[in-house]
């Protein structure tokens, strides 16, 4: 049994062999070569695709003797060999993760090679000559520099000269109250201000704009300047006309609250003329709504006294469309309230509402110039004095602004002096009635009088208290 299995084995070896004989004798070479490359790895057919190699000696050995040879040369072929493989498989990796290019390689080598770009400075830019003045200058380094320019009519030197002006002005009516309004007003008048009268303009809307509870102390100030420089007064109430037509058209109440009040108290400073003040009222409440009602009636408290005595019919037709509006009940109740706390501040007689306060009665009547300017007009707000320009007659220009400006403080000087000399005057007549009063006696009893009271001290110092507060 065991032969006969022994046997079927050879014979199927035998067999076999035959085959693959008869196969590699039948088969052509290429054929051969076509299923080699079938058979093999996608390794060895990588080997394959480099040229003959060591592995191909190695299988034609092979397929020469039938069986592999295990000599020494052999496995050493065997070992050289599977160490270039494992380098291969390292470098092929290696490139797949970082294939290097030769533009980046022909970059690398510029950038070793060139030297550092060396950074371009910037064109340092005069801080007086930018368009919004630059960085803070303290005004002793700016008068520093301008005392260092020779040239008084360079642009540089008028740039200077411009936002120091800008800046004194910025800070004087930031400054302005009912105390020291008298000195503020001079100090103003020192400053250029027929050439800064746009920033001027600019400066007090701003601040009545930011604290409203002051405007008839920028009245007040607009009210002198406009007794000397009657075409800033018209500046600021041509711009204040625009600012109220703004804030109408685009139902900005604010805007149309801080306007309205200004504009009535510079009709009660006689800046403006009432006329204006009747076309804001009909305006308002031409076609009322809650916010046209409330800002007509904070505009009638301020200038309901003064049209009182200017123009009683006209206050009176206001306070006729007053009622109506009252008696159709179309707006809110709050404003209906309004409404009629305002017929009770006329029918006190506006007591708490003065036309002008104690302290701001600066300007005579004769000496004001009122200006008729209509609400509905075309003005222009000449905002390009509010920027620096270059005046080619510079020098000229400061020139007539000296002359200007010691003619109106030497008017305020002689008119401070005349006051002086007429509180001297009365003290003297004091005193000469006094020394009659004692010769009298010495002629008639001849007995001396000591009055301790002091009463006539007393008088006198009422009648200084009572002439400061009429001014």
């Amino acid at each position: 049994m065991k032969s006969s299995v022994v046997h079927a084995k050879r014979s199927s070896s035998y067999d076999r062999r035959d085959d693959h004989s008869s196969r590699r004798r039948s088969s052509s070479p290429e054929e051969r070569y076509q299923n080699r490359d079938r058979s093999l790895s996608p390794r060895d057919r990588g080997y394959r695709g480099r040229g003959y190699s060591d592995r191909d000696r190695y299988d034609d050995d092979r397929s020469r003797n039938g069986r592999y040879e295990r000599s020494e040369d052999y496995r050493e072929k065997d070992r050289h060999m599977s160490r270039r493989d494992q380098d291969y498989d390292y470098d092929r990796r290696r490139n797949r993760r970082s294939p290097p290019s030769r533009k980046s390689e022909e970059r690398s080598e510029e950038q070793t090679s060139a030297e550092p770009p060396v950074k371009k400075k910037k064109e340092e830019l005069d801080p007086i000559l930018t368009r919004t003045g630059g960085a803070y200058i303290p005004p002793a380094k700016l008068r520093m520099m301008q005392e260092q320019i020779t040239d008084k009519s360079s642009l540089a030197y008028q740039r200077m000269s411009w936002e120091a002006l800008k800046k004194s002005i910025n800070g004087l009516i930031n400054k302005v109250n009912v105390s020291n309004i008298g000195n503020i007003i001079q100090e103003l008048l020192q400053e250029n201000i027929v050439r800064g009268r746009g920033q001027l303009s600019r400066s007090i809307l701003q601040a009545q704009s930011a604290s409203p509870i002051f405007t008839h102390v920028y009245a007040a100030v607009v009210s002198i300047i406009n007794s000397k420089f009657p075409q800033i007064g018209e500046l600021i109430l041509k711009r204040l006309i625009l600012n109220f037509r703004k804030g109408y058209r685009r139902n900005d109440k604010q805007l149309c609250l801080t306007a309205s009040k200004f504009i009535a108290h510079l009709i009660n400073q006689n800046v403006a003329h009432e006329v204006l003040a009747l076309e804001i009222l009909t305006l308002l409440l031409e076609r009322p709504t809650d916010d046209s009602v409330e800002v007509s009636i904070g505009f009638l408290k301020e200038s309901g006294l003064k049209l009182t005595q200017v123009s009683p019919r006209g206050i009176n037709a206001i306070f006729e469309r007053l009622r109506n509006v009252l008696h159709e009940s179309e707006i809110d109740k709050r404003v209906q309230y309004m409404i009629e706390v305002m017929f009770a501040v006329r029918k006190d007689g506006f007591k708490d509402h003065p036309v002008i306060l104690d302290g701001l009665d600066l300007v005579e009547e004769e000496d004001q110039f009122t200006h008729m300017l209509p609400l509905e007009d075309d003005y222009n707000p000449e905002d390009v004095l509010n920027v620096f320009k270059m005046d080619p007659n510079f020098l000229e220009n400061e020139e007539k602004y000296k002359t200007i400006k010691k003619e109106i403080l030497d008017e305020g000087d002689t008119e401070s002096e005349e006051g002086d000399d007429e509180g001297e005057g009365s003290d003297e007549d004091s005193d000469d009635a006094d020394e009659d009063e004692a010769d009298g006696g010495d002629e008639g009893e001849k007995m001396t009088i000591h009055d301790k009271t002091e009463v006539n001290l007393v008088a006198f110092r009422r009648t200084i208290y009572l002439a400061i507060q009429s001014r």
